[in-house]
């Protein structure tokens, strides 16, 4: 292969990545506003400022997009679980372990907010919703270390047990703060750091 055919065959590359991710922030934005029924290929190419044919050119369907757009995000969420949960975050207080990993969370949420959209959609297919499972699963492997540092004396079902309470609680209270006006955001996210405070709390400082 001479040298112009590789440097022609790696600018053709580069436009059909672009291509790609140009079609994905849309679908994220229609995703993010529509729902994932609402949302048809024509109104992704749109939005994306190509046509349906060029859209076909990459992803086969709706799901197809939807399956790339997730893996898109739980590639970033691992990136924001990276600085959330860093090597020295089980050594710290409670409140200040709590800050250290709530904020990175809520400003990647907040980033990304077709990623809620997406993936707690319920007609979203089972195949792309489910995909954020290694990360829940991890998050809570993350969770249960933070604990057995700060609570020796709890056993592995109650580390669990808690590590499954502390996401739920998380999870809940983020989509209020995701729903809410901007300026009304500090608040509930003081809220939900108080609400984590008073759960863990007890159990850290409980040693039986």
């Amino acid at each position: 292969m001479t040298q112009a055919r590789r440097q022609d065959d790696r600018k053709r590359q580069a436009r059909g990545e672009q291509r790609i991710s140009q079609i994905l922030d849309a679908a994220a934005d229609r995703f993010a506003t529509l729902g994932f029924a609402a949302t048809t290929t024509n109104a992704i190419a749109t939005t994306a400022g190509i046509s349906p044919g060029s859209l076909y050119q990459f992803f086969a369907d709706k799901d197809d997009i939807a399956r790339a757009l997730s893996e898109r995000y739980l590639g970033l969420l691992q990136e924001a679980h990276g600085e959330a949960f860093t090597p020295d975050i089980a050594t710290l207080p409670l409140p200040t372990l709590i800050d250290r990993t709530v904020d990175p969370l809520i400003a990647f949420n907040l980033t990304h907010p077709g990623f809620q959209a997406l993936l707690a959609d319920p007609t979203t297919p089972p195949h792309v919703s489910e995909a954020k499972k290694p990360l829940h699963t991890a998050m809570l492997t993350r969770i249960d270390t933070i604990l057995s540092t700060h609570a020796p004396h709890l056993t592995p079902a109650t580390r669990h047990r808690a590590a499954e309470v502390v996401i739920g609680i998380f999870t809940t209270l983020l989509r209020m703060i995701l729903a809410a006006p901007a300026h009304e955001r500090p608040p509930l996210i003081t809220d939900l750091k108080q609400a984590l405070n008073g759960y863990l709390g007890p159990l850290v400082d409980n040693r039986g």
